[in-house]
């Protein structure tokens, strides 16, 4: 107990002086929070139970003052993904109600691996792969909380900090971490978790190091309750389990009242949990899914489930959320709530410029505009078409059509490549081409970016570059 004295006495107060600028936002954001959380869908369980009357503890705990709460994120890919955005809009909204949100990076539970919602265990990451998931996972938060910034464009706010649990757990000796903090876990307590239950019952069965995680995310949250004054843990609802843990711990240590909120899973069409492990994952990093593929995921969801989408992914007032679905039933033909949807999720993840390529890529292939191909750079092409191959060639002068097939090796060699062409199997730029031995002009078949876009049948794109052009024809476009 030593040592939890030391951790008392050293508790930092710091965080109360961040809020005095927001003060005004806290009292008029905050007074409502938890029934806007409850409107849109981001609010499934508040632990301890309402039949504790704790949701009327929590509203109160709210009202007292701005607080701090957090949400952990294990770093066990390089990115982040849609379903990760309930957990960090909810800490958003906390923060826009003039409240202090941690994003708890978990680079040392990471090593560890959360056995909720899983069958095996998760295989171990070594300490590059580790650093790189870290970076990527901080570049997603601190992405996605500028631009809700600039989106919402409101000043009096509180604030976001981003942590790594490693920080407190590197210099830990494991021997006096289990003397000192162990002894507090009750395990009879901890096999009755769901998530260990299920995996015990598995054929798989459950490791050790698996079954004492719990363990480290209840001491992340003492840790940060003691050096931040924090009382509120956001997380999943398979997070559960994981909250009662650092509830009962915190209690028993502290006599204090902590709080967990959970938010929804994320699910497909099919009801399988959106995520890495699923193998069905829609990635915040522009590397894994394009702007393009994130918008079209949103754009193509079903009107059945698109109001609640507009809710939990997007700020708009419910009132326009209303609206935006009686012009639906008006017309919906012209799938109103589904662009907008995907636009307002869109330049939350990617911000105003992400949203902006991914328009451009839909005009591009859906609605075969030239324009919007040459107003296209590299990067956008190669993620519109990212399994086609991406070929730099040299122009030569005469390079005709039949040259740019070949070369690509988009065609068969011999005659049955040449009848391809002639009987309107090819296309360039989005226009046929039916003569083999047209020569390739510049402003038509290659565009003004130096770059050409062949489709061969109706499904097989190839991109090529050329290295040597018409100085008029040397810029290119860049992403920016």
């Amino acid at each position: 107990m030593e040592f939890l004295s030391r951790l008392s006495i050293r508790r930092v107060h710091r965080i109360t002086a961040c809020f005095t600028p927001a003060r005004a936002l806290h009292e008029s954001g905050s007074r409502n929070l938890l029934t806007v959380l409850s409107q849109r869908g981001l609010l499934q369980d508040v632990f301890p139970s309402e039949s504790n009357n704790e949701s009327q503890a929590l509203f109160e705990l709210l009202q007292s003052g701005a607080q701090t709460v957090y949400c952990g994120f294990d770093p066990t890919a390089d990115s982040l993904h849609v379903g990760h955005l309930p957990a960090i809009l909810s800490l958003l909204r906390f923060q826009r109600a003039g409240h202090h949100a941690i994003a708890l990076i978990g680079g040392a539970t990471a090593r560890i691996g959360d056995p909720s919602g899983r069958t095996q265990d998760r295989e171990p990451l070594s300490a590059e792969q580790l650093a790189q998931n870290t970076r990527g996972l901080r570049e997603n938060l601190r992405r996605v909380s500028a631009n809700e910034q600039f989106l919402c464009g409101e000043e009096a706010r509180g604030s976001m900090t981003i942590l790594n649990n490693n920080t407190w757990y590197e210099e830990r000796a494991a021997v006096e971490f289990l003397t000192s903090v162990g002894r507090h876990f009750r395990m009879g307590t901890l096999l009755s978790r769901h998530s260990v239950q299920s995996r015990l019952q598995s054929p798989e069965g459950m490791s050790l190091v698996e079954f004492i995680y719990q363990m480290f995310q209840a001491y992340d949250f003492y840790y940060l309750h003691q050096h931040y004054d924090c009382r509120i843990q956001i997380g999943g609802a398979d997070q559960l389990g994981n909250i009662m843990t650092g509830y009962d711990f915190i209690q028993r240590v502290t006599g204090q009242d902590v709080f967990g909120i959970t938010v929804p899973l994320i699910t497909s069409s099919a009801g399988d949990k959106l995520g890495k492990s699923a193998g069905n994952a829609v990635w915040l990093n522009r590397e894994k899914t394009s702007p393009f593929e994130f918008y079209q995921f949103f754009f193509r969801q079903q009107d059945s489930c698109v109001e609640r989408l507009l809710k939990l992914f997007t700020f708009l007032p419910v009132t326009e959320i209303v609206h935006i679905m009686n012009m639906h039933c008006k017309e919906p033909e012209k799938r109103g709530p589904q662009k907008r949807l995907a636009a307002e999720v869109t330049k939350l993840v990617h911000g105003k410029q992400g949203l902006e390529s991914a328009k451009r890529c839909t005009t591009a292939l859906y609605h075969n505009s030239v324009d919007a191909l040459e107003a296209m750079c590299d990067q956008e092409l190669q993620e519109l078409f990212r399994e086609a191959p991406f070929i730099e060639l040299m122009l030569e002068p005469g390079t005709t059509v039949l040259d740019v097939c070949r070369k690509t090796c988009a065609i068969p060699d011999g005659a049955r490549g040449f009848e391809m062409i002639t009987a309107g199997g090819v296309s360039i730029n989005h226009h046929k081409v039916r003569n083999p031995e047209e020569v390739l002009i510049l402003g038509q078949h290659i565009l003004k970016n130096g770059l050409s876009l062949l489709r061969i049948g109706k499904k097989n794109f190839y991109v090529v570059k050329w290295l040597q052009l018409a100085p008029e024809t040397e810029s290119f476009r860049s992403c920016k």
